[in-house]
């Protein structure tokens, strides 16, 4: 049974006539009878008494009409409902960032982006690295500034490097750091480091760790900080050293001081997607980053 069967039925039943529903259904009348006759026998019900060229519902018929208005009224009500959502539906990307690291591409990709794709609707969460490869897992963003590549990321990722980020020092100010005009990488090796913890950024200890290693030391991590305002707290608090983005500088940081080294070490920044996401909206942002990240690079 298929829904043109119960619309048929009905029109019959409405008109109590086979040619006036036919009229109304512009089709033949004989293939009308046919149809509502093979309706009858697949349900094993007889709809309609026919008798002296006149047809009446039965009681079954009776029953049988008023749940036939429910589903093809159910049914409408579906197709509008999704015809609807197809009206409604705007394409969307959804970025994932860290609120204390002020990438300067963000904004002006977010502004290229809103200029070619001004139907797009864009969502901006505020996560943690770690929080956003989970996002990205399950598909609930389509793009993250995650930072670092850690070396275990998954393979359905891709990765694209937007900046080579400054990095800075933060010790406390009473500190023997503070004595020397210049810092260097070597001149930490004394003391103990505050790292960041792998649950909210991967990779950052391991990168932490190689730094030191190529400096010829190897980094002793003394406490791990899930929030980058927290290690700089345990700066403050005399716990340790960190090697910090240049952008952090602008956190209230009071007892702390940032110095930077000579020579210059800098860290990859990077945006991630998945490979399998094939968004329209999302391969537009990936175009406008990288031709941002060329003219960066031209200047």
């Amino acid at each position: 049974m298929e829904l043109r069967h119960l619309r048929y039925f009905v029109a019959v039943a409405e008109e109590l006539s086979f040619t006036k529903a036919a009229r109304c259904l512009r089709l033949a009348q004989p293939s009308l009878t046919r149809q509502i006759k093979n309706l009858e026998e697949e349900i094993g019900v007889e709809l309609f008494e026919r008798a002296n060229n006149r047809i009446t519902l039965t009681e079954p018929g009776r029953r049988f009409l008023f749940d036939s208005k429910n589903l093809l009224a159910m049914a409408a009500e579906n197709v509008a409902a999704v015809q609807r959502m197809k009206r409604n539906t705007t394409a969307q990307l959804r970025i994932g960032y860290v609120s204390n690291i002020n990438y300067g591409i963000l904004p002006k990709t977010l502004t290229a982006f809103r200029k070619r794709s001004p139907n797009v609707t864009l969502n901006l969460y505020d996560m943690s690295c770690a929080e956003q490869f989970q996002a990205l897992n399950e598909r609930r963003i389509d793009l993250g500034f995650v930072g670092l590549c850690p070396a275990h990321a998954s393979q359905n990722l891709r990765f694209q490097c937007i900046s080579h980020d400054a990095m800075v020092v933060a010790h406390p100010v009473e500190h023997p750091l503070s004595e020397k005009p210049r810092i260097s990488l070597a001149d930490l090796s004394p003391y103990f480091f505050i790292g960041m913890s792998a649950s909210t950024q991967p990779g950052a200890k391991e990168w932490l760790s190689e730094v030191c290693f190529k400096g010829g030391f190897s980094a002793k991590i003394l406490q791990e900080a899930d929030e980058e305002m927290t290690a700089i707290k345990f700066v403050a608090a005399g716990l340790g050293v960190a090697v910090m983005p240049a952008q952090l500088t602008s956190l209230p940081h009071e007892g702390v001081q940032f110095r930077h080294l000579v020579p210059p070490l800098l860290r990859e920044s990077t945006i991630a997607w998945r490979t399998d996401n094939r968004s329209t909206p999302l391969q537009t942002y990936i175009d406008i980053v990288r031709e941002l990240v060329r003219d960066n690079e031209d200047k």
